[in-house]
């Protein structure tokens, strides 16, 4: 793995924050556009908020440290695969699939 800088992170979180948002508005607005779609347009759009949520808990933790810092310095090889194997995954959330 290449060293990843927390800014770095913080960036990859910023990209994912921002495709979650479109992801939610679309599912919203799927929501309305008929009776029988909108329990799951709607329970879809309640599941990626509370996924925005958490990730803009992580974000907040992780602003407070030295953005020049590794991130391995905070946290282990496996914590940090896995978190972003996560972020790469909701970065792929397609809003208009959905």
């Amino acid at each position: 793995m290449v060293p990843l800088k927390i800014r770095e992170l913080l960036g990859l979180i910023d990209e994912t924050l921002a495709n979650l948002k479109i992801a939610i508005v679309s599912n919203q607005t799927r929501a309305m556009e008929s009776p029988y779609t909108s329990y799951e347009f709607t329970q879809r759009a309640m599941e990626l908020q509370e996924d925005m949520e958490d990730l803009l808990k992580t974000r907040n933790s992780l602003a407070r440290f030295d953005p020049e810092d590794e991130a391995e310095e905070h946290f282990s090889k496996e914590e940090l695969e896995e978190f972003l194997r996560l972020l790469e995954l909701l970065r792929k959330v397609d809003a208009h699939a959905y």
